[in-house]
């Protein structure tokens, strides 16, 4: 806005020179000024919002033109008018820009009628070039812009494609290590056992049997402590940048709705007393309503509707979360409706959250538009 401000200065001070200049009387004395330096005033005023407001602007501009024109020829007018042209085509669009600009040729077209005849060719030449300039330099303005929004979009891209490529290679590696967790484990409990069953039958007629096997027990238990505490310290990743904070529940989801809200996407809640919940099961209601609320965001768009209701029964927790596609309507063929989706890499996670729990999942497209996710966890876990 201070550089608009400064251009408007400019075409202002340029303006009224030249009127100053050519209405100027022998005595020095100049007519009609009270009324000229509030229309040039009012003129260029608009320039200072021109790219915050720039239809506003431009047909502000087009119809002061008009009175500024029918006072005498000044430079404001063609100035600004050119300026609106670039305007729109940048901040507006192509579109709005050719309906700009046919409405100013037609506008300049017609206060030729009120101009002396021999200057019409002139003026009508003049006019048309400077509009067409203004709009060939919005077009290349405007397509560097969309250059550089799409080249800083891929970057970014690019970045997030990295970030996830890392994170996937440590995933990789602490699945690698979980399933040696489970061999040091398995192998420790089973010589653990082996021998705490022998034990227990030679306690009293082999007793140096009995000790030797309590003796084994001792040095395995302990070989296998050392063993998960050099596991689990990888698989906690302490060496990590990122801060340790307690893993979310239920009691987060209120919060994490007023989030999404923010981010644009507009989100009904409604919460059953849900009472105590594993922490797993809890858990995994929340990376359920956070991972389809995501979605909903990402393909939905902002101004998207999602509804989101969690009810618990006796033993079955059952989520639903549900978006209106942002009023876009999808086209459902009986077949594909029918069949199962498998999803990308957020719906696959939320079903194998489910799963873990022994609950279920179902997400797929609504026939009215949008999204739908379903779930059902059971509250209580088999050991």
């Amino acid at each position: 806005m201070v550089g608009d401000s400064m251009i408007a200065l400019l075409v202002l001070l340029i303006d009224l020179s030249a009127f100053f200049v050519v209405q100027a009387q022998p005595d020095g004395t100049v007519h009609g000024w009270q009324v000229t330096v509030p229309v040039d005033i009012a003129m260029v005023a608009p320039l200072v919002l021109r790219r915050k407001f720039p239809l506003p602007f431009a047909y502000a501009v087009l119809v002061l033109g008009v009175v500024h024109s029918a006072l005498g020829p000044g430079l404001a007018a063609a100035l600004t008018s050119g300026i609106a042209v670039y305007s729109v085509v940048v901040y507006a669009g192509r579109k709005q820009g050719a309906v700009y600009l046919a409405l100013t040729l037609a506008t300049s077209v017609a206060q030729l009628f009120f101009q002396p005849r021999d200057e019409w060719l002139v003026n009508l030449i003049v006019s048309v070039l400077v509009l067409l300039l203004c709009w060939v330099l919005g077009e290349f303005v405007g397509a560097r812009r969309a250059y550089q929004g799409e080249v800083e979009a891929r970057l970014h891209l690019l970045e997030t494609e990295r970030d996830q490529a890392t994170r996937i290679a440590v995933a990789e590696e602490r699945g690698r290590i979980a399933r040696e967790l489970h061999d040091v484990v398995a192998h420790a409990v089973s010589v653990i056992v082996v021998h705490a069953d022998g034990a227990s039958y030679a306690i009293r007629s082999k007793p140096e049997l009995a000790e030797h096997a309590i003796r084994t027990i001792s040095e395995t238990g302990r070989d296998a402590l050392g063993e998960l505490r050099r596991l689990l310290d990888v698989l906690r990743g302490e060496d990590d940048d990122e801060p340790r904070v307690p893993q979310p529940t239920t009691a987060d989801l209120t919060e994490l709705a007023e989030s999404m809200r923010t981010a644009g996407l507009g989100v009904d809640i409604e919460l059953d007393e849900l009472g105590e919940l594993p922490a797993g099961v809890s858990l995994g209601i929340y990376r359920i309503v956070q991972e389809s609320l995501t979605n909903a965001l990402k393909h939905a768009g902002q101004g998207a509707r999602t509804k989101v209701r969690v009810r618990r029964n006796p033993d079955v927790v059952t989520v639903d979360v549900n978006d209106d596609g942002a009023g876009k309507a999808h086209q459902l063929t009986t077949a594909s409706a029918q069949r199962p989706l498998s999803g990308g890499n957020g719906l696959i996670g939320m079903r194998e959250r489910a799963h873990v729990y022994g609950g279920t999942l179902h997400a797929g497209p609504s026939p009215g538009g949008g999204w739908h996710v379903s779930a059902r966890l059971p509250v209580r876990l088999d050991p």
